[in-house]
């Protein structure tokens, strides 16, 4: 339990004005979405096939292996430059995060770059608030209106073209692994490695953006609805502990105390011992006694101007 000398008090006093827009089309794109529920659809053969431990095993590990590609890579590291590492590392994280088939890196994190601008607004493409729970879970993805890269919003990246390509054609790794996995497996491992445990990333990954913005607490005051969620951060490797990360959105941490478990953020630092990954930021103490200014929230912006020796060199 928090201490009362840790516990916040707002310090920004943010005037939220309502914003009105048109009404978003609910509208999915029926050709591209098609593999989306073919997937699911293909996860039933698991009751067929049958389950050995092997198989469960094989389930849970490429669930959290790509877990960690989206967290640590599509999440922290290309939508928040968390942290700093090489450009083969790079390349690795963006092919483990494209294997969770959840779209190309620099389109993943074109988007979450302006959902932070405009968390819970009405320019928000996958708010609950604003256009409730399914729409935010995973209505917005298949929609046909938001499968474009923003480009000028992802431009730090946006220079090298290993991901251009991963973004252009985000199903491949995927693919290979699928095909590694038949290989190596059979149909079992493809069916759970490769079939369930996709199912189980998307929606893991889809939980953050719709259950982590109605259920769980606030420790601090923010502009949005994020909540900390101890269940969520299980099945995610840290990411339920979203109200702290709206609050200080470019740390490589978001599970802010010793009790908040975060195993993305363990495994990057267990990384930073050998080299792989370095200069990992974390919150400043006045950050987590909820005391930032103004001047943190600039300072924190993923919008700001790139520094050169803040990306691998091409």
């Amino acid at each position: 339990m928090q201490s009362k000398a840790t516990r916040p008090a707002p310090s920004v006093e943010i005037i939220d004005t309502p914003r009105e827009r048109p009404p978003r089309p609910f509208q999915i794109d029926k050709f591209t979405s098609i593999p989306f529920f073919l997937v699911h659809l293909a996860a039933l053969s698991a009751f067929w096939v049958g389950v050995t431990t092997t198989d469960i095993i094989v389930c849970v590990a490429l669930y959290y292996i790509r877990m960690f590609g989206i967290t640590a890579g599509y999440h922290r590291y290309f939508s928040h430059r968390a942290y700093k590492t090489s450009r083969w590392f790079q390349f690795v994280l963006a092919v483990i995060g494209g294997a969770s088939m959840q779209k190309g890196v620099l389109w993943w994190a074109a988007h979450h770059r302006n959902h932070h601008k405009n968390s819970d607004m009405p320019e928000d493409i996958h708010s609950p608030k604003q256009d409730g729970f399914y729409w935010s879970h995973v209505g917005w993805i298949l929609s046909n209106d938001y499968d474009h890269t923003d480009w000028d919003r992802i431009r730090d990246f946006a220079k090298y073209p290993e991901l251009r390509w991963l973004n252009r054609w985000h199903w491949t790794p995927a693919l290979v692994g699928g095909a590694l996995l038949y290989a190596l497996g059979g149909i079992h491992w493809f069916v759970w490695g490769g079939i369930v445990s996709s199912v189980l990333v998307w929606h893991g990954t889809f939980f953050i953006n719709s259950l982590a913005h109605v259920w769980g607490s606030r420790r601090y005051p923010t502009t949005d609805t994020s909540r900390n969620n101890f269940w969520l951060s299980l099945i995610t490797m840290g990411e339920g502990w979203h109200n702290n990360h709206h609050y200080y959105q470019s740390t490589a941490n978001q599970g802010f105390f010793w009790w908040e478990l975060d195993f993305s953020y363990y495994i990057l630092k267990m990384l930073s011992w050998v080299g792989v990954v370095w200069d990992l930021r974390t919150p400043p103490a006045h950050i987590l006694q909820g005391k930032a200014t103004v001047a943190d929230v600039v300072s924190d912006a993923i919008t700001a101007p790139v520094p050169p020796a803040a990306l691998p060199s091409a």
